[in-house]
């Protein structure tokens, strides 16, 4: 069957022709710090479940009282440095022998590799003889391409040929995988994934809404990690308060101290830092209320993003969105169409486009009505469509 555009009704095709499989999922990363691969895997396993699949996920590190029983760890995992962030990997030891035990003793029908080219659990089952189809997806973007990978892709592209498809989430992704991936296999582009209805339906909460006169901008990410922006976002921010004295700047992740010494330096006297307010971590469905609540959702990344899962949710939540201009976020917002996009870096041009939507309340109304019908092609019974169609034409 071939993949249908939406209707709207929320129905989706079966690429399987009812056929029910028993699907294993492996992720690089442990679940003990989700990030969006290990978001990515629990959501689309939810969604194949509901379709009456059965999965089983495997990942490093320990359990915790949250995980899904579905969900098997190694009890092993160590830190290092990745892609201008800090991964949990499980690499050495006993694990190469475990993960092929699981492999084995889970008889699966087909095996979902998440970016099988980093040295961990996804890694270790492509030394088996006789094993399922193996599918990976790959879901890193470097720019520029790194000289590790650059040296290892000779090795790479042998170590990955018995995989029998490939997966990117987007043309960035794909773009990274062209060097180091086996070229007899077919690659399809297909993005991340998100529960559109989740984020539609969010009630927005009135202490985080603002007003014509006092605006509410938000960011989400991990305020210590240069890559996420932050320091972009409250150059932005400086800007914003000439025009609008009682702006609030709402800030949802990690790293609140990182951000306080950035706010510091952009503005010694105190004042730009007393317009943040600082939230933590949120819960799912706190952040589906966060995106609810603002005038315009700021998505200020500088590298290292292979898709704009963040624009995607923010648009689900009919909220206004401007980010930087990476090929990723480009591609999610077709060049500016469903959100604003501001030149990669430049805190003084995202302010520009920030304060462009709330100056034109009639702009941001229709950025909001293009991003929340773009977002509708992200929706999980889509993508989980187009991914059960790669299962069939391996399968077949």
């Amino acid at each position: 069957m071939s993949y249908q555009e939406s209707d709207g009704t929320g129905l989706h095709h079966d690429p399987l022709n009812g056929r029910k499989l028993n699907i294993g999922i492996i992720s690089p990363y442990s679940f003990e710090t989700p990030g969006g691969v290990q978001f990515h895997i629990r959501d689309f396993a939810e969604e194949l479940m509901k379709r009456g699949h059965k999965v089983e996920v495997l990942a490093p590190g320990r359990r915790t009282r949250d995980m899904p029983l579905w969900v098997t760890t190694n009890d092993s995992s160590f830190s290092i440095p990745y892609n201008g962030s800090v991964a949990r990997l499980s690499y050495f030891g006993f694990v190469g022998p475990r993960t092929r035990r699981w492999v084995k003793q889970g008889h699966f029908d087909i095996v979902h590799l998440h970016e099988p080219e980093t040295p961990s659990l996804s890694h270790k089952p492509l030394t088996m003889i006789h094993h399922p189809p193996f599918v990976a997806t790959f879901h890193a973007a470097f720019d520029p391409y790194p000289l590790a990978l650059r040296f290892f892709q000779g090795y790479l592209r042998q170590y990955l040929s018995p995989l029998s498809a490939g997966i990117c989430v987007s043309e960035a992704a794909k773009k990274v995988v062209n060097h180091y991936g086996p070229r007899n296999i077919e690659y399809s582009v297909i993005p991340n994934g998100i529960n559109c209805r989740f984020f539609a339906n969010a009630q927005p909460k009135a202490s985080w809404q603002g007003t014509p006169d006092k605006p509410t901008i938000g960011f989400l990410g991990r305020m210590g990690e240069a890559r996420k922006g932050f320091a972009v976002f409250a150059r932005a921010a400086y800007d914003i308060v000439k025009r609008y004295p009682s702006a609030r700047f709402l800030c949802a992740g990690t790293g609140q101290q990182d951000a306080m010494k950035i706010l510091g330096r952009i503005d010694p006297s105190g004042e730009l830092a007393g317009h943040f307010e600082f939230l933590g971590r949120v819960s799912d469905k706190d952040k589906a209320r966060f995106y609810k609540s603002l005038d315009v959702y700021v998505a200020p990344q500088t590298g290292g993003e292979s898709f704009g899962i963040v624009l995607v949710e923010a648009m689900a939540a009919s909220c206004a969105v401007v980010s930087s201009d990476l090929d990723a976020f480009a591609a999610v917002a077709q060049d500016g169409n469903d959100a604003m996009l501001f030149a990669n870096g430049d805190g003084h041009d995202c302010a520009r486009r920030v304060l462009q939507l709330l100056d034109d309340p009639q702009r941001r109304k229709h950025l909001q009505h293009e991003g929340f019908a773009r977002s509708k092609r992200y929706d999980w019974q889509q993508v989980a469509d187009r991914v059960l169609e790669v299962y069939a034409r391996v399968l077949s």
